[in-house]
């Protein structure tokens, strides 16, 4: 099971819109793995596009093994994020197939990946956390649709973030809404994080008063929803070769 498996529970195009949305959100920061037609020449590299009745489509797959079998055996492919494809893909006006005949299996059209490099250019209502008039627990409707959305895209950023919370706020124009709170992040870091959470927002449902994003060292308030850091992945050690082993060939 891949990241994009444990989204679609159900077939994304049988899922609700918030799904879609979660999983279109995940797709964008997913390495894909698309085959070409042959070996790249230097930075140029052709992709293979299949005729689909209704439009003309690449294929790629979220694991190397994933896309060899479908084609019963090794291929000639790329690897670029997910955000990366589509882009390139929505400018030619072609589509992509992900992961055929899995539980991800999904086909977007062009307008659905030019909508994705639209999603993707939101720019974050970065707040200074002394703003709010107020700061109260979050609502129940708000956490439910945040708190799980917000886990996952910070382990994306493990070792950027530290603790992060989720707060109800009152603004000083009356207005009520929610505030993601983020702990321990240094100041040039601070741009690109805030980024990839607007990102995120974009692709969650509307959430009444909306939701902005701060940057604070002091702790959250003991009424906030407080989503722990994300631990750094341990580094994985390559395995160690028997010196009297025979070479490996190619």
């Amino acid at each position: 099971m891949t990241a994009l498996d444990e989204l679609a529970t159900t077939p994304f195009h049988e899922a609700d819109d918030a799904v879609r949305s979660r999983i279109l959100s995940r797709l964008a920061n997913t390495e894909l793995f698309a085959a070409l037609i042959r070996e790249p020449d230097g930075d140029l590299a052709e992709l293979r596009i299949f005729d689909l009745p209704d439009f003309p489509a690449a294929l790629a797959c979220d694991t190397e093994d994933r896309l060899a079998a479908f084609f019963e055996g090794p291929v000639v492919h790329l690897g670029a994020p997910g955000r990366v494809l589509a882009a390139r893909l929505a400018e030619q006006g072609r589509g992509l197939l992900v992961n055929p005949g899995l539980p991800s299996e999904m086909l977007l059209d062009p307008v659905t990946l030019s909508w994705l490099g639209q999603a993707l250019t939101e720019t974050p209502p970065e707040t200074d956390a002394t703003q709010p008039l107020r700061l109260f627990a979050p609502e129940a409707a708000a956490v439910n649709i945040l708190a799980g959305a917000l886990a996952e895209r910070l382990q994306d950023m493990a070792g950027l973030v530290g603790e992060s919370a989720i707060l109800g706020a009152e603004w000083p124009e009356r207005r009520r809404g929610h505030l993601i709170l983020v702990r321990g992040v240094a100041a040039e870091h601070q741009p690109p994080v805030a980024k990839a959470l607007a990102e995120l927002l974009t692709f969650l449902p509307q959430i009444e008063g909306g939701v902005d994003v701060a940057f604070s060292d002091r702790a959250a308030p003991s009424d906030a929803l407080v989503i722990e850091a994300p631990k750094r992945p341990e580094p994985v050690a390559p395995p160690k070769r028997d010196p009297s082993a025979p070479p490996r060939l190619r």
